[in-house]
């Protein structure tokens, strides 16, 4: 059952996929403006009705930074998130959605560029890779790049956490010759 939106100021989202697991119980939430992380988070949330009313490039902190500091904001979230920082708004958060670990894929063991999305994405990569010396990480924020640990042949931080830069990033390795 959603909550009952009069008892929030706006709707925090940190990821578009709080939007694509909701449910039908999102459409409760719709007179909620949005304080979105992203432009992928907020498209997602104005192609489901929502107003935004702010949008951060940069993370949950700073999107909070900029906002109004006594507005009570629920987070639609992941079961795996960070805890803000300094949050001085009142954040109740819901689990909407759960990334699950898979088995071991099969994952090839040199010559390759891994996109890590986020630090629970990195540390579950490092335990499966194998021949790291030779595996290009390509990393969405330093929090990612972190996570990921030491040995690989590159760790670089995408210039913005979005995909657009993360594979522009990614790109720029595979089309740059290796030097041997």
């Amino acid at each position: 059952m959603a909550p009952d939106a009069g008892e929030f100021d706006g709707l925090l989202l940190t990821s578009a996929n709080a939007i694509r697991h909701a449910g039908e119980q999102l459409a409760q939430l719709r007179k909620l403006e949005v304080h979105a992380v992203g432009d992928a988070t907020a498209e997602a949330a104005g192609n489901a009705g929502f107003e935004i009313a702010s949008r951060g490039s940069s993370g949950i902190d700073e999107l909070l930074v900029g906002i109004d500091p006594g507005l009570r904001l629920l987070h639609l979230c992941g079961a795996d998130r960070r805890t803000p920082r300094d949050g001085s708004q009142e954040i109740t958060p819901i689990v909407v959605y759960r990334s699950k670990e898979i088995d071991a894929p099969n994952l090839p063991s040199a010559g390759n560029v891994a996109l890590i999305h986020s630090p629970r994405a990195a540390r579950r990569f490092a335990e499966l890779a194998t021949g790291r010396q030779s595996i290009a990480i390509v990393a969405i924020s330093q929090a990612a790049a972190d996570a990921v640990g030491a040995g690989w042949k590159s760790v670089t931080i995408a210039a913005e956490p979005n995909d657009d830069a993360l594979l522009a990033l990614a790109a720029s390795l595979c089309n740059k010759p290796d030097p041997k």
